[in-house]
């Protein structure tokens, strides 16, 4: 009888730092397109900022978040302060979670994650809405769920580098 672990997703190596932030900086350069303001479009930002807060959160965390709103912020000419609400909102409950999620698969990440990405983007707009005082609507919700349905494409790209091909699918290719 083999001694090997049942499941070895959790002796992954840890990413690469280049990948990490390179990523992040792509996101950050393709968040500033205009593409991004219609409204069923994910946050693709947040969403590589959750993953890698998921993955590995003691590279990526609150500060980051926040630098990444402040940023997205003054590219918007918005309330200063909105998507680092957002955003730290998301990391938080992310890194809340953290202990918990670990142990899980990227389909039960997905099923936590979308809730968070909901109640912290209802935040921002609740307090934008008050501070503006106007209601903008509930177009920003297929934004967040958007946001959450994206994941496991997230799970499969940004993890890609660190797959290895085991010895019996090395002949496949």
């Amino acid at each position: 009888m083999s001694l090997q672990p049942v499941d070895a997703a959790p002796f992954h190596r840890p990413s690469s730092i280049l990948l990490i932030w390179g990523s992040l900086a792509l996101m950050w350069l393709a968040s500033l397109l205009p593409w991004r303001l219609w409204q069923p479009v994910p946050d693709m930002l947040l969403l590589v900022l959750a993953f890698w807060c998921l993955h590995e959160p003691r590279r990526v965390g609150l500060l980051t978040a926040f630098v990444l709103g402040l940023l997205m912020d003054v590219h918007d000419a918005n309330l200063l302060g909105l998507h680092a609400l957002n955003y730290v909102l998301c990391i938080y409950g992310i890194l809340h979670l953290h202990g918990r999620l670990r142990h899980f698969n990227v389909w039960v990440h997905t099923l936590h994650l979308v809730p968070i990405f909901v109640v912290a983007a209802l935040v921002s707009r609740l307090l934008g809405a008050w501070l503006n005082g106007e209601w903008v609507g509930w177009d920003w919700l297929w934004t967040a769920l958007a946001t959450g349905a994206l994941l496991p494409l997230a799970d499969v790209l940004l993890l890609l580098p660190q797959r290895r091909l085991d010895g019996d699918d090395a002949g496949s290719v």
